[in-house]
């Protein structure tokens, strides 16, 4: 009797994907390759453009971007920034998915405090640059006015026309809008934490910070490893709020990469070479941190183990290919 013949549903998962793949290759894929082109280039201006590969000095966009002082400013800016609204970001999610998670006691309404500090981040940042501007605003604005009937001012006072304030209102603006969806994440990766671990904590006596430092934490590790990978990218990228809030002022305090690049392409003398350039610099160093980052956050246990499980599986490999050629 003739077996009969396997019913292949591979092709049904190729049909699926394949929407995702023709949107990747056609606005991510395509774009990243052009751009990294272009970089090699002289390619500017907005009417009749050339495309003529550079000959004598064909990394030399890279090499004026680079020994810009405006793209050494705008990368120092920009991870400042990062730092300065990472930090503050992490810990106020760790303190609140502690918060949430523990299972000593139950929060009233846990599921409309967490929507609330989650929705910073629905919010666009065409509104909150808008609301922000609106808070600041001189001479009439909710904040000069506050400050005046408390006695801490006794005129208005121009916040937007000085770097540290604005940088601060940025980095502020950043942290708020962004430490509920890092909150999300630290608990989805808690509660995948079986609870019998924490259930053999209890019997043992541990109290709640002994649990979340030594055992929730170590086993989050991953979860947090994704969450500074991600931010370090978003941060690298930073261009909404500095753009739409700010524009880059005062006097650059607040320019970032993203602002840089666009300003290069779209502001002026449309030097698309000069920004894909930068582009590509920007691509590389976030390459390079989540490389250094990946390597310091590893599971150096597991690594010790694979190496002592192939140290003792090479004398049974060598053995094999002895018997073999023989």
């Amino acid at each position: 009797m003739p077996k009969k013949k396997k019913k292949g549903y591979a092709k049904y998962g190729y049909l699926f994907a394949m929407p995702f793949m023709i949107a990747y290759l056609i606005f991510s894929l395509y774009p990243t390759l052009y751009t990294m082109i272009i970089g090699f280039t002289d390619l500017k201006g907005i009417g009749k453009t050339s495309f003529r590969f550079l000959t004598e000095d064909i990394f030399a966009n890279y090499r004026t971007i680079l020994t810009s002082p405006t793209f050494q400013l705008a990368l120092k800016n920009t991870v400042v920034m990062w730092i300065c609204n990472f930090v503050p970001q992490l810990l106020l999610a760790l303190l609140l998915t502690a918060w949430f998670t523990d299972r000593r006691f139950k929060i009233p309404g846990e599921g409309a405090f967490k929507v609330l500090f989650y929705m910073p981040n629905i919010i666009t940042a065409a509104t909150v640059a808008i609301l922000f501007y609106a808070l600041f605003g001189y001479p009439m604005g909710p904040v000069n006015s506050l400050l005046q009937k408390l006695g801490i001012l006794s005129e208005p006072f121009n916040f937007l026309v000085k770097k540290t304030i604005s940088r601060g209102i940025v980095i502020f603006i950043q942290t708020w809008m962004w430490y509920g969806y890092t909150m999300i994440i630290l608990i989805s990766g808690v509660l995948g934490i079986s609870t019998e671990i924490f259930e053999a904590a209890e019997v043992d006596g541990a109290n709640g910070w002994q649990t979340f430092w030594m055992i929730t934490l170590p086993n989050i590790k991953t979860i947090l490893l994704f969450t500074l990978v991600t931010s370090l990218i978003g941060g690298l990228n930073m261009f909404d709020i500095p753009k739409l809030f700010m524009q880059g002022g005062p006097d650059n305090a607040t320019l970032t990469l993203g602002v840089f690049i666009y300003n290069l392409a779209f502001s002026g003398g449309y030097l698309y070479n000069r920004a894909s350039a930068a582009s590509m610099i920007t691509f590389m160093i976030i390459i390079a941190a989540s490389a250094v980052l990946f390597w310091t956050l590893r599971d150096k246990d597991e690594e010790a183990l694979r190496k002592e499980i192939k140290r003792r599986n090479k004398p049974v490999k060598a053995a094999k290919r002895k018997e073999a050629a023989s």
